[in-house]
């Protein structure tokens, strides 16, 4: 089968979307499928890249991380394009890629389908602010809502995400594929030398926190924790990887609330060897977000043998509910303080959930996503009754 996929992000730009399609390309062509990405060139984009096709972009506006592609330099390879035979389009982004993905789609007379990563309900209102939040909810649901009707299958991330698309009664099938552990995620990471590098000593209790720096993600709320959290563990320190719109409020706000001792924010971390070494430095991953439609760095750490202290909300519900290798808590610091204390102070208490964790995650296999998406696209092509499949209910 051949898939062309098009996306308004990629690498090196990082986020969950860029490890999702990468993930998923490299599982599908294990299992024989040809994938060609369509997605922006950025200013440190490699020359050439086998499969992808990179389009000039340009920088989004009061967004530095983010780029717009071309809608004229998408349409140039159609004859190209059209000479490869794809079976279908898979669009994996609601901007510039939605709607080029409807013109490809359209042109080469194939399928689409879309995968929709983001509660946009709960993101847009931190970018507008001057607008009222009641009316970003209202006109992120009607985006969503008329994006979804247009395409031949949905595919969400998680339970919650599904049940928000048909709750905005988009009426378009919808199948649930969580983006899956790649095997080389359970490769032990070194963080000992982690902690080296940047010298936290061996023993120092740590927690770690991996993702954008943005505001949806709540961090806000776990640099409060820590002010309670060092009235009952006063050496804690709280390691930020990632980088993101929110990173000078998060560094601002930490020095207002007397955690410059506390907080190390260490920035991007290559994700072949880095992160792995720093989800291996922590003693616990700390997490919060209210927005994830699924929280893929949760089974990260959780495969690094290393248990988790979250909250609960949207995505994060389909990999926590069974409470192995984690901690779940309310959104409510004294509660996550007196959670992650307790989890601090007790090392057999760590290991055992460490060990829970990995074993946990080895059932979020690539290959078996991988799998599933293969399927439904083969669904897709040949008109079959089509089904939600939850990685809980499997």
């Amino acid at each position: 089968m051949r898939v062309l996929m098009i996306s308004d992000v990629y690498f090196p730009r990082i986020n969950g979307v860029s490890t999702s399609i990468q993930t998923f390309r490299r599982d599908l062509e294990r299992l024989g499928h040809e994938v060609t990405l369509i997605a922006p060139r950025y200013p440190e984009s490699a020359a050439s890249e086998e499969g992808i096709l990179r389009v000039r972009s340009r920088q989004v506006p009061r967004d530095p991380e983010d780029r717009m592609m071309s809608r004229g330099e998408i349409r140039k390879p159609l004859p190209e394009l059209r000479k490869r035979q794809y079976d279908l389009v898979h669009i994996q982004t609601p901007f510039i890629a939605h709607y080029a993905g409807l013109e490809v789609a359209r042109a080469l007379e194939i399928p689409k389908v879309e995968t929709y990563h983001t509660y946009f309900e709960e993101y847009l209102h931190h970018y507008v602010p001057l607008l009222p939040r009641a009316l970003m909810r209202f006109l992120a649901r009607r985006f969503t809502c008329s994006q979804g009707n247009r395409v031949d299958h949905l595919i969400a991330p998680s339970r919650a995400m599904r049940d928000a698309l048909m709750q905005y009664q988009v009426r378009t099938p919808i199948t649930i594929i969580p983006t899956g552990l790649e095997a080389d995620r359970f490769e032990p990471g070194d963080g000992a030398a982690f902690r080296a590098r940047f010298g936290i000593p061996a023993d120092r209790p740590v927690l770690v926190h991996v993702g954008r720096i943005a505001h949806e993600k709540n961090i806000d709320f776990l640099l409060r924790m820590m002010v309670r959290l060092r009235a009952q563990v006063p050496d804690a320190l709280l390691l930020v990887a990632g980088e993101g719109p929110a990173l000078a409020h998060c560094r601002r706000l930490a020095g207002e609330l007397g955690l410059g001792q506390h907080t190390l924010f260490v920035g991007y971390l290559d994700r072949q060897r880095e992160l792995l070494n720093c989800y291996r430095a922590g003693d616990a991953f700390v997490f919060a977000s209210r927005t994830e439609t699924q929280g893929l760095v949760l089974l990260e750490s959780m495969a690094q043998g290393v248990p988790v202290v979250s909250t609960m909300h949207m995505g994060t519900i389909d990999i926590l509910e069974t409470r192995r290798g984690c901690v779940v808590v309310e959104e409510d610091e004294e509660e996550f303080a007196a959670a992650t204390a307790d989890l601090l102070r007790n090392r057999a208490r760590r290991e055992q959930l460490g060990r829970d964790a990995r074993a946990y995650a080895a059932t979020w296999a690539a290959q078996e996503m991988a799998a599933r998406l293969a399927d439904l696209y083969r669904a897709t092509l040949d008109g079959r009754p089509r089904s939600t499949l939850a990685h809980a209910e499997s």
